[in-house]
């Protein structure tokens, strides 16, 4: 079936260039000799994880305790929540995975979080693997000061007996809005320096560090180097990519995933209307640095043609060119600004080898929130 007579909206991956995406950042980490664990929220879809490991990743990462749940149950056995983990419920849920034999890792960043995982995993005989974050630009969550890491590891060593510090991770994500290349990779570089900093820390205090885990896409997909003692890449985008990579890496051509939609409108002489807004491909835009998108998402059959606004069911675009090209009924497809949260909204996804589909497969993941 031609992926055209798809009703729509309807979120299509090529799986041509997925694959070659899956290859070219498993080559980058092999040549840097260094594991690969893609951060899967992008796509939230195990069959794809599955994918991933088979061509080389050592496991994967995912942001919230939910998403960690269906992975395990879809066969998935080693696997890293890049986020904080706070409160009593989710540390319950993790360790009840961890009875299952699941190699279960998770983020942290304060004493009183350490404490709630020291009282759940407390007579358990399981103990809780974590690793630290550290803030190294994005100004989001981790450890910030020295001084506070030092403290925590101090907690750590004389009140969590039935804690593992397994290491440190990091996300460069202010890398998205580097002015240039060469911004992007002095972040790169800076934020390698600093997660290493902090493992050298916790090694001078006795910790035996194994992992130290960084990643974001902009910086991981033009051959940068790594630096020695860095263990583990992170990145999630780079499967599938989206608008703002895209200008990134400098092509669209890695940009796997698209929004099939109809023309529902043209009412004006430059203004066509299309039938997704912002429920089935978000609001976001990019407004500064490599990645700037210049509108809500781009157009592939009209290239430099963007959305110029959404609302919760309609897409806004102002092309002259575009207008006297298309009919009413015409299907177009979208390469959205940020696919991560696009894939959230999407309750299926088509697989297509050129126009061909090949599979259809449920967005598992959607909605794990908690």
């Amino acid at each position: 079936m031609n992926y055209h007579e798809l009703d729509t909206p309807a979120l299509i991956i090529d799986q041509d260039i997925m694959m070659d995406n899956i290859r070219f950042m498993q080559a980058y980490a092999d040549r840097n000799h260094v594991s690969l664990r893609p951060h899967t929220k992008t796509h939230k879809i195990p069959e794809i994880a599955k994918l991933q490991e088979e061509c080389g990743a050592r496991g994967i990462a995912v942001a919230k305790v939910g998403e960690a749940e269906v992975m395990v149950a879809h066969g998935l056995k080693d696997i890293f929540i890049a986020n904080e983990i706070v409160g009593t419920v989710k540390l319950q849920r993790i360790r009840a995975l961890m009875e299952q034999g699941i190699d279960m890792s998770f983020g942290m960043d304060s004493i009183e979080g350490a404490e709630m995982i020291q009282n759940v995993f407390a007579g358990s005989g399981l103990k809780a693997r974590v690793l630290v974050e550290i803030e190294v630009g994005e100004n989001r969550s981790g450890v910030v000061e020295e001084d506070y890491f030092r403290k925590l590891l101090d907690y750590l060593r004389t009140h969590c007996p039935d804690i593992h510090l397994k290491g440190v991770f990091s996300h460069d994500g202010h890398s998205y809005s580097a002015p240039d290349l060469d911004a992007c990779r002095e972040i790169d570089l800076a934020a390698q320096e600093r997660t290493l900093m902090f493992a050298a820390i916790a090694r001078e205090m006795g910790f035996d560090i194994t992992t130290v885990s960084i990643g974001s896409t902009p910086s991981l997909t033009h051959d940068f180097p790594i630096l020695d003692g860095v263990t583990e890449l992170r990145p999630g985008t780079y499967i599938l990519m989206d608008a703002s990579q895209g200008r990134a890496y400098g092509s669209m051509d890695r940009c796997a995933a698209y929004v099939l939609a109809t023309v529902i409108s043209k009412p004006t002489e430059e203004r066509v209307i299309l039938d997704v807004g912002a429920k089935g491909i978000t609001k976001q835009k990019r407004s500064q640095g490599i990645c700037a998108s210049g509108g809500m998402g781009d157009i592939r059959e009209f290239p430099g043609t963007t959305i110029y606004d959404v609302y919760d069911e309609h897409a806004i675009i102002y092309s002259r060119d575009m207008h006297d090209h298309v009919k009413v009924g015409d299907k177009v497809t979208i390469i959205p600004v940020h696919i991560c949260p696009t894939m959230n909204l999407q309750e299926k996804v088509w697989l297509v080898s050129g126009e061909e589909i090949t599979a259809e497969l449920t967005v598992s993941c959607r909605g794990r929130l908690q």
